[in-house]
């Protein structure tokens, strides 16, 4: 049987070697979907971008080779399905693709065509880079300072999807079952004959390959740190066991190149004051050390007794120059990267968090039209990178939107497949473009002095910044 729509006759796949690294060919084989809305404006300029980035980088010894795949309005309209098997089986065998954004089927079946790509491929990574490009207006007084990577869980917490409809059979036999079982904590519900029922997994595993994915990512870009945001004050054996998870595998399989927020106090006041003792060390890193009772102070001694056993590899400063590792609540967090952003560097958070802070970030640096997004598995090399937006079905075929999200999701994926050469030359022609003042209408109706272009008009000038 002939297959929906076959691969290109050039080309070869990308494979993944037994160390973990990824095998990219001179002329990969990468598919794509072009997306619904605005997708084919966006797609037409970003494949431009991307094939001129490659060819000034490489002078034609490497050359993408280009595999559409469908899904979405265009794939139903075809073949009377919105997310074939075979796009599936492409993105599986080819490992590194990308997308434009998708319409979500009305009705009953799948939920989310891009959440079913990333479970189905079990992407258990959302990256989601946040920075700031000169001249874009934002909402705050520097976005200059807004550098952030956010790692979010991408398979667990609400994207499990476990839900029962307050009234539905599967409601009142699940509170039936938690009422006989668990009668305390049914007490607890105010309303349960009207309460909907929501399950949220947050597992060890899930956690530790996030946040392992996240701190490596970190070590090798040269990052500062690694931020736990979490609401474990509340949800202490989901998001806070995800915070106590990260700190046990940060310290367990790095420990030679990281220092916790709280290692770096405790190894701060030494080297301040040498003959502090472990009782004094204790009472500075905790002001309630006093107040707490006997078995919270023997913990609070033993927390620096621990800490100052790295001294060998971590003392005399040392640890000023290791990725430091810390936590913070999510409500305080949204605060803080608006009030102290240059305190954050990578975030690595569970999906609601990371979902709430995406959008939150992007819109400090210029709006969720220029937040490039991945959806990565750092053990397959799977990764599908794809536009963060909707698809502004009104604004369709006018090549007018801003291209920026899916050409720096773009400039992800090719830096992911090792061609930083060509993804440099992607974020300098973005520099370029948007310092000109040559931006599409959403910024050019922000910035003073600006010259509103197309879409593809965009795609152009941002190639010809790349000299």
């Amino acid at each position: 049987m002939a297959p929906l729509f076959p691969p290109p006759s050039s080309g070869d796949p990308i494979t993944m070697a037994s160390d973990g690294k990824l095998q990219v060919p001179d002329q990969p084989i990468v598919p794509f979907i072009e997306g619904d809305g605005t997708g084919p404006d966006i797609w037409r300029a970003s494949q431009r971008v991307l094939d001129a980035a490659v060819e000034k980088a490489y002078g034609g010894k490497r050359k993408i080779a280009w595999y559409e795949v469908y899904a979405g309005e265009k794939s139903f309209r075809r073949f009377q399905t919105w997310l074939p098997d075979e796009t599936v089986e492409a993105y599986r065998k080819y490992l590194v693709g990308i997308k434009g954004p998708l319409t979500t089927p009305v009705g009953k079946g799948i939920r989310s065509l891009n959440v079913a790509l990333r479970q189905l491929l079990d992407l258990y990574v959302c990256l989601r880079p946040i920075r700031w490009f000169k001249g874009v207006p934002g909402p705050v007084r520097d976005p200059s300072k807004v550098d952030m990577v956010i790692f979010r869980e991408n398979c667990e917490d609400i994207y499990a999807g476990i839900e029962y409809e307050a009234g539905s059979e599967a409601n009142k036999k699940f509170l039936q079952i938690f009422k006989e079982n668990f009668p305390k904590d049914y007490a607890k519900i105010r309303f349960p004959e009207t309460s909907g029922i929501g399950i949220k997994p947050i597992s060890k595993e899930g956690s530790e390959r996030l946040i392992r994915a996240a701190i490596a990512y970190a070590l090798r870009e040269g990052r500062k740190s690694v931020n736990f945001v979490h609401k474990g004050n509340i949800m202490k054996f989901t998001e806070g066991a995800f915070r106590d998870w990260g700190y046990a595998l940060a310290t367990r399989e790095f420990r030679n190149q990281v220092v916790t927020e709280r290692e770096s106090w405790i190894l701060g006041n030494k080297e301040k004051n040498p003959d502090l003792s472990v009782e004094a060390n204790a009472r500075e890193i905790e002001p309630g050390y006093d107040m707490a009772p006997d078995e919270m102070q023997a913990a609070f001694r033993a927390e620096v007794e621990a800490a100052l056993k790295l001294w060998p590899t971590h003392g005399d400063g040392k640890w000023k120059k290791m990725l430091r590792i810390k936590d913070s609540i999510a409500d305080i967090t949204l605060q803080q990267v608006l009030t102290r952003p240059a305190e954050f560097d990578v975030i690595a958070t569970m999906n609601l968090n990371g979902d709430y802070l995406s959008d939150a970030l992007a819109a400090q640096v210029g709006g969720i039209g220029i937040a490039p997004g991945g959806n990565i598995n750092y053990v397959t090399g799977h990764a599908i990178f794809e536009a963060t937006h909707g698809t502004a079905p009104k604004y369709a075929n006018l090549d007018k939107v801003n291209p920026g999200s899916v050409i720096l999701s773009g400039e992800m994926m090719l830096r992911h497949m090792g061609w930083r050469e060509a993804a440099d030359l992607v974020i300098r022609g973005m520099d370029g473009a948007i310092g000109a003042r040559t931006v599409t209408y959403d910024f050019a109706r922000l910035m003073e002095g600006a010259r509103e272009v197309k879409c593809s008009e965009f795609g152009t000038e941002v190639i010809q910044h790349m000299d």
